[in-house]
């Protein structure tokens, strides 16, 4: 490998040196200044294979104190890395470095002119943020990577970034209009706009500034014909600086050029950026293919019908989501075929884009070996196809049974004329290393993605592995093209660039790099100069994890929980502030954290032991996890399955082994005791906790917010109530599982529910003694009380189990204890793993029994409508699906709210020290969206915490659907 030698790496500050640093910073900058380890911890990695520990974290509120922080690290001769999302894959967003993360509160889209189709952003901008806006004016940002949810702008601009559409506008370096950019010497001014005038007039001023822009013309002088002789012709070329940008027939673009420079040259303060009209709307053909390499030939052939996207995916990609059960509905959307492209088109109406379509379809039905095709123009439709192309990462990152892949080659691209080819030299060259990866990518732009099983945890894999990089390089140069076509090149690839561009233009971009940043302080070792590559390895032959003895099972992660605390991966879907649910806490807060993703690092580094040295008695996992609502959103919405509610109850089981737990954990941890308890003198502790001179106290002493209403007794519970009457004799038997916060304070669900059971045709039955799910002591890690608690269920559910009967629940983190956690801590008892398969919600049960409820309920239009908000974990274990449709089958057409989380989850929003972060997360989004439905709606809430949040907020209690089922019976 022609490796240059890398230059001296800056050593990280002394720890006493790092203090005074960061006191100084404190005192100067209205920002976060955070140096403490666990901040530290947050910060190590990226999405890639490396870590590298940074200095300190700021977190600026506005440009000047990005001013000041970076005046403080040249003062202390402190390296600087800008950060926005922490995606990146190739190591350029970690580093010992001060990291600046703007995404907390640069955010925000300064200005947006719809006449010059331009927009004005702060680096920590959110791309949907600007897209959404953009939008009310038929205008969009043209590069839209599949995490345009969470990603940056800030980060878009370091990487270059492209995405789906690319091939309708280009590269984020094609849409950059200007930068205001600091230098490390803290010169600070805005490049670019003026082209050739402004780069030639700014060369003849004074000064820093004036120096620069001489320099940068002499630089062009003497590279301009080796630019245009050996960079790639093709579009998707993002390995090495953008040069080309100071070209004049690229536009003299000053700022352009600094696109993709990884924060190694400037930090970007403001942009301002081009837009794009936006297609009013979209068409998706669905290409079959034999294979993967058919599907490529073809591109070339495409293009020239002008479509707006052109994405291509294999059959490993497939299979893989098959057997994680992953979007399998969607999946049935595919035509038959080994191999798919999805072309798009657009058009100001739908007519024009589906006579774009078609005139491509007609085209292929006419050839020699026509693909399937499936033609989309409904958007929820092609919604869902697409779903399955931005699934790549994540359905290909971590499957059970499957080896582990890794970034390390993901993005090279070459000229669409070049990708068949290439694609069967890289599978051969696959073949040779006995490597295997899924393919899939921006075929429209000869870019292809893709995670390859590379052995990183022996010498002889990290050898072999380098080995493949360099042979993986000479192919790609072949081919004429780059070996990075979207995510940069940071330190995985940056020793690479010699083989694509040759001495004299790496040399180029050495003296680029040095007219900006003289000092080689702007996070160094990435892209100039690189780090060895394979250097600060995450996970590394040197990397040994304790093995614990764990309460729960880990069977998808070699049941070993610091396995399980590798799954994360980096690309921060828990991040997103749009859709689905997780993760509810960052929702609220914006704090790294408080994502999923941060939760992760903070236990990798936690039994890494190198940064967070006191293990479980950890304070800043503590933190982290305090404010984790344990709702199982991860489980469902993260790509690789993390389970943070299991993680979370594991920690705070040994981080309380010998300390006394907060009062609300024991208050409501144990409510199952203390409701038994209050069970025998209802009205006295209604009246307790209804009085301001009682109940104030009695909420203090049990750590509740003074804000929120203690839920009221029943009188008489559920349970008893029920066993009052008649047994039934009629109907198939039927467990309805009397929880505790049903059986206690709401019994009117399951009333529903009982009489609904009745009405389909079976006998409920209730269990004589009260149990309980221990879902409550989940929450807090009290996993030995919850063992003893299931045990005790197992034993009152056994006449049950072993004759067969199907359990229901009205309550959804009941029905899922006893679906999920139940089975994985009890692993070998056989009654266990029954009743995890023998256990339902209402909907759910009914469904799987094909019962029609038009049959004892009465069909037809009921006049109702509703919409319905589904408990988290509804989301993550069930299928709130089932719901809308047997509602529909009842006369009451129901819209899903896809709102998030309502914030109470159970004990969570109830404790004094949440109340706000609880509310927050409330009215994120489903409090707006429920305050935005007709009056005449009916509201449905399935859970008791979301009912009572709703309720709280609004003043409305939502119904569950039970009790909607039974309104329809009794109409």
């Amino acid at each position: 490998m022609t490796t240059p030698q890398p230059r001296r790496r800056p050593g990280a500050l002394p720890s006493d040196r790092a203090h005074q640093l960061a006191r100084r910073l404190r005192e100067r900058i209205d920002g976060e200044v955070r140096f403490d380890p666990g901040s530290r911890a947050l910060y190590a990695t990226d999405g890639s294979l490396y870590r590298q520990p940074p200095i300190g974290v700021v977190l600026p509120r506005h440009a000047d104190d990005v001013v000041a922080t970076v005046a403080l690290c040249r003062e202390f001769g402190a390296p600087v890395l800008s950060r926005g999302a922490g995606t990146s894959l190739a190591g350029q967003c970690c580093n010992t470095a001060v990291v600046i993360d703007f995404s907390k509160y640069m955010n925000r889209v300064i200005a947006l002119d719809p006449q010059q189709r331009s927009a004005v952003v702060e680096p920590g901008c959110v791309l949907d943020d600007l897209r959404e806006q953009a939008e009310q004016h038929g205008l969009t940002f043209g590069p839209d990577p599949a995490t345009h949810r969470h990603n940056t702008l800030g980060g878009m601009l370091g990487n270059n970034s492209c995405g789906i559409h690319s091939i309708m506008a280009g590269r984020t370096a094609d849409n950059v209009i200007a930068l205001e950019i600091l230098t490390y010497d803290g010169q600070r001014f805005w490049v670019g706009g003026g082209g050739e005038d402004e780069l030639r007039s700014r060369a003849d001023a004074g000064g820093r500034e004036g120096e620069i822009f001489r320099d940068l013309l002499a630089l062009r002088e003497r590279c301009a014909d080796a630019v245009r002789d050996r960079f790639p012709d093709i579009p998707r070329r993002v390995s090495g600086y953008c040069l080309e940008k100071l070209l004049p027939e690229h536009g003299s673009n000053v700022g352009a050029a600094l696109v993709g420079s990884e924060g190694t040259c400037v930090v970007v303060l403001q942009a301002r950026l081009r837009l794009v009209p936006s297609p009013r709307c979209r068409t998706l053909l669905v290409l079959g293919y034999p294979d993967i390499h058919e599907a490529a030939d073809a591109v070339p052939d495409i293009l020239a019908f002008g479509p707006i996207g052109c994405e291509g995916v294999d059959s490993e990609l497939v299979r893989l989501m098959r057997k994680q059960g992953l979007r399998t509905n969607d999946l049935e959307l595919l035509p038959d075929g080994h191999g798919w492209l999805f072309v798009e088109f657009g058009g100001d109406d739908q007519r024009e884009s589906d006579a774009a379509a078609e005139r491509l379809a007609a085209h292929l039905r006419l050839c020699d070996a026509p693909p399937r095709i499936r033609r989309c123009s409904a958007a929820e439709q092609q919604r869902r196809l697409w779903s399955i192309r931005e699934a790549g990462l994540g359905a290909t990152a971590q499957v059970p049974g499957e080896p582990t892949t890794h970034p390390g080659w993901e993005d090279a691209a070459v000229a669409p004329t070049r990708l068949g080819a290439y694609l069967r030299e890289f599978r051969a060259l696959l073949d040779r290393y006995g490597y295997h990866c899924a393919l899939y990518g921006h075929f429209g732009d000869g870019c292809v993605h893709c995670r390859i099983d590379f052995d990183m945890r022996s010498v002889r894999g990290v050898a072999r592995w380098r080995q493949f990089m360099d042979d993986a390089a000479d192919l790609v140069v072949a081919h004429g093209g780059s070996f990075s076509g979207e995510h940069g090149d940071g330190q995985l690839r940056a020793s690479l660039l010699p083989k694509l561009y040759g001495v004299e233009l790496v040399e180029a971009f050495r003296e680029f790099k040095r007219l900006w940043d003289p000092d080689g302080a702007m996070n160094p070792g990435k892209v100039i100069d690189p780090y060895p590559i394979d250097a600060d390895l995450r996970l590394s032959p040197e990397l040994h994890l304790p093995k614990l003895q764990t309460r729960f099972t880990y069977p998808d992660d070699r049941f070993d929980f610091a396995n399980a605390t590798l799954r994360c991966v980096g690309v921060g879907q828990c991040r997103d502030l749009h859709d689905e649910v997780m993760c509810p806490s960052y929702r609220g807060t914006r704090e790294e954290m408080h994502s999923t993703r941060g939760r992760a690092r903070l236990l990798f580094e936690m039994m890494k032991g190198e940064l967070i040295t006191d293990g479980f008695d950890s304070q800043a996992v503590h933190d982290a996890l305090h404010l984790c609502l344990a709702c199982k959103a991860c489980k469902r919405d993260c790509p690789v399955d993390v389970d943070m509610a299991t993680w979370k109850a594991e920690f705070m089981a040994r981080h309380y082994r010998r300390r006394l737990r907060p009062r609300d954990a024991l208050s409501m941890g144990l409510i199952f005791w203390w409701a038994r308890i209050g069970a025998h003198a209802p009205g006295l502790i209604n009246a307790l906790t209804r009085n301001d001179w009682s109940a104030l106290p009695l909420k203090r002493l049990a750590g509740i917010a003074a804000e929120r209403r203690v839920p009221r007794f029943a009188s008489p519970d559920f349970r008893r109530e029920f066993h009052r009457r008649p047994a039934s004799v009629d109907g198939r038997p039927v467990v309805l599982f009397a929880d505790t916060f049903g059986n206690h304070f709401d019994p009117g669900p399951l009333r529903a529910a009982a009489a609904v059971l009745r009405a389909s045709g079976y006998a409920p039955w209730v269990t004589p003694k009260p149990v309980c799910c221990a879902r409550p002591l989940y929450a807090e890690g009290m996993l030995d009380l919850a063992r003893a608690q299931l045990r005790n269920l197992l034993d009152a559910l056994a006449e049950p189990i072993a004759r067969d009967w199907p359990v229901v629940g009205v309550e959804p983190a009941c029905v899922a204890s006893l679906v999920d956690e139940l089975p994985r801590l009890f692993p070998h008892d056989a009654r266990a793993s029954h009743l995890a398969r023998h256990s339902f919600l209402l909907a759910d049960f009914l469904r799987r029994e094909g019962i029609d409820l038009g049959a004892s309920i009465r069909s037809g239009a009921s006049g109702m409508q509703a919409v319905m908000h589904a408990h988290c974990i509804h989301h993550a274990d069930f299928d709130p699906q089932a719901d809308r449709e047997l509602l529909a089958s009842v006369g009451v057409p129901t819209r899903l709210l896809d709102a998030g989380c309502c914030g109470m989850a159970g004990s969570f929003g109830m404790s004094a020290d949440r109340f706000e972060l609880s509310l927050r997360i409330g009215e994120h989004a489903l409090m707006p969206a429920l305050r935005g439905v007709a009056s005449d709606r009916l509201w449905i809430a399935s859970g008791f915490s979301c009912r009572e949040q709703i309720e709280h907020c609004t003043g409305r209690r939502p119904l569950d659907l039970a009790e909607v089922l039974q309104q329809r019976m009794a109409a």
